[in-house]
């Protein structure tokens, strides 16, 4: 009967809807370690109960009337939990659902929503939000973060309604992220640096990165490195624009002049590598540690040598010096974005 129901006039009937929800559950299964089969299944049946007259009387009782249901047809409990659970969380205080076959389910609920209304261009705009579709995103974020779940959201979004803009989606999906770091002490301007970077569709990920970031520049260390790093970027920047060139080759050892710019290139090649096997094992708080080794040396540089020589293979060599910072430290995270 859901078949002569319809979801919205554009988006079709809640049958139809089912029958992508179920698709897509499938898909997402395997990812938060669920049984496809099961997913596929709960899927199916876990809007029946609005067909119910107890439903159409009592609209609070869905979900829970699903799950009596499916347990008095005898199916699995993961399925009559999922019944249940796929709705949550509805708010910032719900509890999220951690059965694999209920989170599976809860997900594609909701990036069907998503990418429906993405694909028809119904957004939300200022304070009105008729779909509850920021709801929707910080259900999702909340299942994605509390459960450890690893995935690139934006194949999951391609797997969802046909036409939705992913990139737009995701960067609804940034700014729901933000709000949401921001209640947990986390500044909008680390998770912006922390967005910058490859990979910010693994929302598990970037949360660790922003984390460790955080923590970092509340530091002394990662205060004052990012002063050194900002003034390395203004001079280079500054120096590129006026040469029209770009300082990216890194230095040459045999131009060095001052012990602090030898100390400056050697911290630098010391720590690059470490960094980056740190970050590719995405530990982060390594990296973080190696970008801390970098403070000191960076100060020094700044203190004892200026970058702009009279000798013109000196200066360029020294732009690169710096290009060498700013590459160093780019791979943490996009420094520049954040507000000194």
């Amino acid at each position: 009967s859901l078949g002569n129901v319809t979801f919205h006039n554009k988006l079709g009937t809640q049958a139809a809807r089912i029958d992508r929800i179920a698709a897509l559950a499938r898909e997402i299964a395997p990812v938060v370690g669920a049984d496809a089969d099961l997913a596929e299944q709960a899927a199916k049946v876990a809007k029946a109960d609005l067909s119910s007259e107890m439903v159409y009387e009592f609209p609070e009782l869905q979900g829970l009337m699903g799950r009596y249901y499916a347990q008095a047809a005898g199916l699995p409990q993961e399925v009559a939990n999922a019944c249940q659970q796929h709705y949550s969380p509805l708010g910032p205080s719900d509890e999220v659902p951690t059965e694999p076959v209920s989170v599976a389910v809860a997900m594609a609920d909701k990036i069907d929503t998503l990418t429906g209304f993405w694909a028809i261009d119904e957004k939300p705009t200022g304070s009105k939000d008729p779909y509850a579709l920021r709801r929707a995103a910080l259900g999702v974020i909340r299942l994605v973060l509390e459960n450890g779940v690893r995935v690139a959201l934006s194949g999951v979004f391609t797997q969802g309604y046909e036409g939705a803009d992913e990139s737009d989606l995701l960067s609804f999906f940034h700014d729901r992220l933000k709000v949401f770091l921001r209640d947990q002490g986390i500044r909008h301007d680390v998770i912006d640096a922390c967005i910058a970077m490859e990979g910010n569709d693994d929302l598990t990920l970037l949360v660790k990165r922003a984390r460790a970031l955080e923590a970092f520049m509340s530091s002394e260390d990662g205060e004052n490195l990012l002063q050194g790093f900002k003034r390395a970027n203004n001079i280079l920047s500054q120096a590129e624009e006026k040469d029209g060139v770009e300082y990216s080759y890194g230095a040459d050892k045999k131009f060095i002049e001052d012990a602090a710019e030898a100390a400056l290139f050697d911290a630098l090649a010391a720590n690059e590598g470490a960094i980056s096997s740190a970050i590719e094992a995405e530990d982060f708080a390594a990296a973080m540690g190696g970008m801390a080794a970098l403070r000191g040396p960076v100060d020094a540089f700044f203190e004892a040598v200026q970058v702009n020589s009279d000798k013109e293979v000196v200066r360029r060599n020294r732009l690169n010096l710096l290009s060498q910072i700013r590459k160093v430290c780019g791979q943490v995270a996009d420094l520049s974005r954040i507000e000194a």
